[in-house]
């Protein structure tokens, strides 16, 4: 079973590596803020936070 520090540090790692990527294609923070803010998309990433 993975720790609760252990999946935090995980879920960080990959969303940097995320918000790396929508930099480097141009999609500001405000863009990915603005998306997940989105109620449908809220909703499935609070049903299911790791899909891995």
């Amino acid at each position: 079973m993975i720790k609760t520090k252990e999946l935090a540090e995980e879920i960080d790692r990959d969303w940097m590596a995320l918000m790396i990527e929508a930099k480097k294609m141009g999609i500001s923070k405000e863009i990915v803020r603005e998306f997940l803010n989105q109620n449908d998309i809220r909703e499935a990433i609070c049903k299911n936070p790791s899909t891995t």
